[in-house]
């Protein structure tokens, strides 16, 4: 994702670029492909809710644990999923 954050912002600068701008269809489809990877991302979150899976391919979840002492008895870790 921060590699396509990275494209989406040089294509914004790009764009802005008076002497040398980029065209407007091109930078409609780079919007566009951007639009359908967040919401897949959006869909895959909601898959990930749904189903109470650990994480997937694209949303790994994260291996820190919480230690034993400072949660609640019965429960033994707390598991965080963190888009990368």
């Amino acid at each position: 994702m921060t590699t396509v954050r990275q494209h989406l912002l040089d294509t914004l600068t790009d764009l802005r670029n008076r002497e040398n701008p980029m065209e407007i269809d091109r930078a409609r489809a780079v919007a566009d492909v951007a639009r359908v990877l967040v919401d897949s991302a959006k869909v895959e979150v909601a898959f990930i809710k749904a189903s109470g899976s650990a994480g997937s391919d694209f949303m790994q979840a994260d291996e820190s644990e919480v230690p034993a002492p400072a949660l609640p008895n019965g429960i033994t870790g707390i598991r965080q999923h963190r888009i990368k």
